[in-house]
């Protein structure tokens, strides 16, 4: 019982910044982000403090990346985390959550964005188990529209509201977009922002992270042409994911069955599949994909290889539920404008970033681990742990693995094991579809995994569409319509042939009641064609017009005279007849009756010819003048 009853005094010491500046630290993840590095960002971003504050710049960083490290907590109990290690020896101001925010507002979004700019790149050596494809590292790209802010009007002015098939969604959600290295998960680059603007959009803002050292890995939203040549473009290679309805034409058939096509000015090779995988409980699943790449040569890149190589892209599916899920705790964000949301998400990502690096020292240390081994949560607790204890933060003892990375190696996770599981939607008003595809509602093992690359032309093989699958039912017999009344007209004019009718007395013989409605009517069908407008408010047949008014033999015309002069030539062989441009253009070779047109109307605003009545013309009333050395006449040049 007295040994239950004794007891042991446990001592350590504490380095930290001397002054006000104590607080302004994130325990071991310190050392990956040091104060001078601070110092640097708010100097060049112009948010260094002009006179020593109670709370300095470089806390409020620290204090922005604390934030990320305890969602569930407020601001005053963040700072109580961060200085909860420190209230020992040291005296340690109690800012009010109102300063907090203040100083949150005079730091602005610059220096975290530039934080990140400087922590994010590539973590892993090229000898680290998952990192590189041959020489090229896998990096993958996708976007994540499931990060949501608080529902406030300025936050809806700036990413809208998002509609889900029950109606609208609580709260906003933002569209964020990441380059990803496959091995360790880690961030090469990131842009965000309104859902409005589709995933090529923020791709394209990080293209400058790309060069001829990476392997580009992405899903059917990333198959655009325009895109898949600015990824090439860039030196990087590329395996994307095809969807079904994209057809190349072929201009190479590979020995593997495999196939060379061309997007844009690149020549890529397309790949088609059958995926068939037999679970451990016996079920069998089976998906197809066609995927393009830039990896030309079946030899040195075989067909089931690239294939296997394409499910490296879920990391980044990995990595966003590290950050939202785990990191986030699923959570709202806490700012209530565009500005503060820029500067929250920022400080997250480059939280994840030191996390992710302290995760990669800790497996590189010990060689032939694979990065995925690393759990993530383990190393968030161990950082939490750390920040509350304000150990290590100047790198005690010089060791590369620090506490983080000990907790880290100590929880290894297993290795990883092929699985299956059905995408099941867990939210009540998730705005996908709650589709059943046919995957087991549970992780389950895969015993073995089977690729058949198809090996038939595929230009030779039918594109069948679910037309064909699933054909329209035949028509139902329509039940007799009454005449319209263009139909009546026509009747009418044809039962009293030879005849101009007035507008008006049309419509009292076919008892149309709105007399200005029908003059609007009939005007249309004679623009239309249907009948023949033969003078001011009088129509006709056009058979009718014809026979009244039968064209005369078309005058041969020399095909050296210009367009306009040969027009004339036709127009004297019958000066009483009024010739329409569809009269005309025969004899001239013109094709485009239009452009014919507009050119005759042209021609008779300008007094060359005349117009007698809609579309008709004649010669004109006083001869043209001639042209003048410029070309044009007397009249035109005035």
């Amino acid at each position: 019982m007295r040994r239950q009853a004794a007891t042991s005094t446990l001592s350590r010491s504490t380095t930290v910044t001397e002054g006000i500046f104590a607080p302004g630290h994130l325990g071991e993840l310190t050392k990956y982000l040091p104060f001078e590095l601070v110092d640097d960002v708010l100097t060049e971003t112009g948010t260094l403090q002009r006179r020593l504050r109670a709370l300095p710049s470089r806390v409020g960083v620290y204090f922005l990346l604390a934030l990320g490290l305890f969602p569930h907590l407020g601001y005053a109990n963040v700072w109580a985390k961060l200085v909860a290690g420190l209230s020992g020896g040291l005296r340690m101001p109690t800012p009010s959550e109102k300063a907090l925010r203040d100083l949150r507002r005079r730091l602005g979004a610059a220096p975290l964005k530039a934080l990140f700019e400087v922590v994010a790149g590539p973590l892993t050596q090229p000898r680290t188990p998952g990192t590189c494809y041959r020489q090229w590292r896998t990096v993958a790209f996708d976007g994540c529209s499931s990060i949501k802010v608080p529902d406030l009007e300025r936050n809806r002015g700036w990413l809208g509201r998002a509609r889900v098939h029950l109606g609208w969604a609580g709260y906003p959600t933002l569209r964020l977009m990441t380059l990803v290295e496959t091995g360790s998960r880690g961030l090469l680059g990131a842009a965000f922002g309104p859902k409005a603007r589709g995933e090529a959009h923020y791709t394209r803002r990080l293209l400058h992270l790309l060069g001829p050292d990476l392997l580009i890995l992405a899903d059917r939203g990333f198959d655009d042409g325009k895109l898949l040549a600015q990824f090439a473009g860039s030196g990087a290679q590329f395996l994307v994911r095809l969807t079904s309805q994209r057809r190349l034409p072929t201009t190479h058939q590979l020995a593997d069955g495999s196939y060379l096509a061309r997007i844009r000015s690149v020549t890529v090779r397309i790949i088609e599949a059958d995926v068939t995988a037999s679970c451990t409980d016996g079920s069998r699943m089976h998906d197809g994909h066609r995927l393009v790449t830039t990896l030309l040569d079946p030899d040195l890149d075989p067909a089931p290889t690239l294939v296997r190589l394409y499910h490296e892209r879920w990391e980044i599916e990995s990595a966003y539920y590290a950050l939202r899920h785990t990191l986030m705790q699923g959570r709202v964000l806490r700012s209530g404008d565009p500005h503060g949301i820029e500067q929250e998400l920022w400080a997250l990502l480059t939280l994840y970033q030191l996390l992710r690096t302290a995760m990669v020292d800790a497996v590189e240390s010990a060689p032939g681990i694979d990065p995925d081994r690393a759990s993530f949560t383990v190393a968030l607790e161990a950082a939490r742990d750390q920040v509350v204890a304000a150990n290590n933060i100047h790198g005690d003892g010089g060791h590369l693995v620090g506490r983080i990375g000990h907790a880290v190696l100590a929880h290894l996770l297993p290795a990883r094991r092929p699985r299956i599981s059905s995408r099941k939607v867990k939210s009540p008003m998730s705005r996908y579809a709650r589709t059943d595809d046919g995957r087991p509602l549970t992780s389950t093992n895969i015993g073995s995994l089977t690729i058949n690359v198809h090996t038939s032309q595929p230009t030779t093989r039918p594109f069948i569409s679910r037309r064909h699958l699933f054909p329209p039912p035949p028509p139902r017999p329509r039940a007799p319509q009454p005449p319209t009344l263009i139909d009546r007209a026509v009747d009418f004019l044809n039962s009293h042939p030879g005849r101009p009718w007035k507008a008006t007395e049309l419509a009292h013989a076919l008892a149309v009641d709105n007399i200005d409605s029908f003059r609007v009517l009939i005007a249309r069908w004679a623009r239309q064609g249907q009948i023949a407008k033969i003078g001011r408010g009088a129509y006709a047949l056009i058979g009718d017009l014809a026979a009244s008014h039968p064209p005369p033999t078309l005058p041969h015309v020399d095909p050296t005279l210009s367009r306009f002069d040969g027009t004339l030539t036709v127009l004297r062989s019958a000066p009483e007849h009024s010739w329409t441009a569809r009269e005309i253009a025969p004899a001239l070779g013109i094709t485009n009756l239009n452009a014919f047109a507009s050119q005759l109307n042209f021609w008779t605003r300008a007094g060359r010819i005349t117009r007698t009545r809609r579309g008709a013309y004649t010669l004109p009333t006083c001869p043209p003048q001639p042209p003048t050395e410029s070309g044009l006449t007397h009249d035109e040049k005035g």
